[in-house]
């Protein structure tokens, strides 16, 4: 019997190694600032380089007081805004005196879309009236798989923001839900329900 004996010895000659990703590490793809922006759009990048992409909201302020922060997805390289979508949505409140704690189902202002074209709150109402102008919302969105063709395209979300009912709230808004197509989803966009953004970021990332 014969011993295959190995003598490449190319590895001499590497001078580095390739820096490793970990799986479940986050790439940064895009960030974008806005500034009184009517809308904020991401139409490259969402692709099948990753199985599931995360965005991040920091700091989201509208321009309009008592808004909601909405976003909706697109089939077609954000020519239309405007793929049909199920979901649930929670929400827990607790005021900074304690005197009001809540934790419900979510119906308000297209919280919860039941086949639905139109966008998706992912947040409260933001206050940006006389004495409330510090507030804003932060949290994250995540798509997964919106390249496959095969099954629907499930997404969560979480937003955290303080509001004002009278009393200053901690509100956070937990959604889960899909959307109902087969087809690629390639562009995702991003505005208030009313009037535009004023000021925050938004940050898309790849999961590894």
């Amino acid at each position: 019997m014969s011993i295959n004996i190995c003598n490449n010895r190319s590895m001499a000659s590497i001078t580095a190694l390739p820096t490793a990703v970990p799986v479940g590490s986050m790439v940064l793809l895009a960030t974008t600032t806005a500034s009184d922006s009517s809308s904020v759009s991401f139409t490259s990048g969402l692709d099948s380089t990753y199985n599931s992409y995360i965005f991040k909201f920091i700091n989201i302020h509208p321009a309009t007081n008592a808004t909601y922060f909405q976003m909706n997805l697109s089939a077609d390289g954000g020519s239309n805004y405007n793929v049909t979508k199920t979901n649930a949505a929670l929400e827990s409140i607790n005021t900074e005196t304690s005197s009001t704690t809540r934790l419900l189902y979510s119906t308000t202002s297209n919280g919860d879309l039941a086949q639905s074209t139109g966008n998706l709150s992912l947040s409260e109402t933001i206050p940006t009236s006389t004495g409330e102008d510090d507030m804003c919302a932060n949290g994250t969105l995540q798509l997964f798989n919106p390249s496959g063709t095969t099954f629907v395209k499930h997404f969560i979300s979480t937003m955290q923001q303080n509001a004002d009912g009278g009393v200053i709230y901690s509100w956070q808004r937990c959604i889960g839900g899909y959307a109902n197509t087969t087809s690629a989803i390639d562009a995702i966009k991003f505005e208030m329900n009313s009037g535009n953004i004023a000021s925050g970021v938004i940050k898309m990332y790849g999961v590894v």
